[in-house]
């Protein structure tokens, strides 16, 4: 998880792969599992239109039911955002279609305001 916290934004499974080769990963597998039980405990996000993890930045999120990042598309800064009330809209446009949420993630895709033209 160190590989994903040092970094300034979201990395593929095989950039963390090279980055822990010194530390015993050889495999790709090795880096999946271990990537897919942090997404379990909450304490990284895969990011799926980057294809890509991040480290959580709120700890205790896992159990969250929405979770939603902005993706700037030129510098590749991610920020994870909560939103109660579009939590709540989400899970009620889902219960009038009688479709059981168990999870919600969103994926913002813009430029932030570092990048963005004065």
């Amino acid at each position: 998880m160190g590989a994903l916290t040092r970094s300034e934004g979201p990395l593929s499974a095989y950039t963390i792969l090279d980055r822990l080769r010194d530390n015993g990963f050889r495999a790709p597998l090795q880096v999946y599992r271990a990537l897919d039980k942090l997404v379990e405990f909450g304490l990284v996000h895969r990011l799926e239109s980057l294809n890509a993890f991040v480290a959580c930045s709120h700890p205790g999120c896992d159990g969250d039911e929405t979770i939603a990042f902005m993706i700037c598309e030129n510098c590749g800064q991610v920020n994870e955002i909560s939103d109660d009330p579009l939590a709540k809209r989400l899970k009620q446009l889902a219960g009038e279609a009688s479709f059981a949420l168990k999870k919600t993630t969103i994926e913002l895709r813009g430029i932030c305001k570092a990048c963005h033209p004065a």
